[in-house]
């Protein structure tokens, strides 16, 4: 299988440039803005919705540049976090409290099997690749966790999503003029949302795609639930049962037992 679009692309410095000094920047993902408040308030989600204490071990799926990696690192939690990006990786380690491995969520190293306590896969980190690849790694991370361990997901909520979205949006401009315009495209038979984002920096340009695949909540449910999760619930961004309301759909799921 040939991956959709070119991650080590999108993934650069470039992006770290404009996004990764911003309190609620992505770690993942097109757009600005997420509805949280900053790295602390995320931390206290997924610190409540995991169920965390210290001394759990946590792999953060897709960490980015670290930010919520090394913030439940601080916290007490024995945590990894793995990106296929060594410019995200470089930025994570630098003042690291968690540890960070270059990798592909595709395939997780095979001594982690049932090794981890808890897994997060945050701000769209999932969805990046066709069908069949996306549904291997939810088994991937399915086959990570020990038995009763929880899997915590962020994700666009699509009702919001689709409601707001534009033809296209500037969604970084600096005082010095670098700025990032993207035009958008969804294609309703796959689900995919498509972005060309055009890259202004010092007097450069250059144009570039990202993909992700959408998901409503029932069908990945469905998804987890034939990777061997159960228990599965859905929460907006402020920690209450999902509504069509929420900028973002979190989706929080316990490893079966066997």
């Amino acid at each position: 299988m040939s991956d959709l679009f070119d991650a080590a692309a999108m993934y650069d410095e470039d992006y770290l440039h404009f996004f990764a000094d911003k309190p609620s920047a992505p770690t993942h993902g097109p757009v600005v803005g997420t509805a949280y408040t900053g790295s602390s308030a995320v931390a206290d989600l997924v610190w409540r919705l995991l169920e965390l204490s210290p001394g759990l071990r946590v792999l953060d799926v897709g960490c980015g540049h670290g930010t919520l990696a090394n913030e439940l690192a601080r916290r007490g939690c024995d945590v990894t976090g793995l990106d296929s990006s060594a410019v995200f990786l470089e930025r994570a380690r630098a003042n690291a409290a968690a540890d960070f491995v270059q990798g592909d969520m595709r395939r997780l190293p095979p001594s982690w099997t049932a090794r981890f306590d808890r897994v997060v896969n945050w701000t769209t980190a999932f969805g990046y690749f066709d069908d069949p690849t996306n549904r291997t790694v939810l088994a991937e991370m399915a086959r990570v966790l020990r038995p009763g361990g929880r899997l915590l997901m962020d994700l666009d909520n699509v009702p919001r999503f689709l409601a707001t979205l534009t033809p296209s949006r500037i969604t970084a401009r600096l005082p010095n003029g670098d700025m990032l315009v993207d035009r958008h495209h969804y294609d309703p038979l796959t689900a995919r949302f498509t972005v060309e984002r055009t890259v202004l920096r010092d007097g450069r340009a250059r144009t570039l795609t990202f993909l992700k695949r959408l998901y409503a909540f029932p069908e990945l449910r469905d998804w987890c639930a034939a990777a061997n999760f159960t228990n599965i619930h859905g929460y907006g961004e402020d920690g209450e049962p999902l509504n069509a309301g929420h900028n973002r759909m979190v989706l929080a799921a316990d490893r079966a037992h066997e």
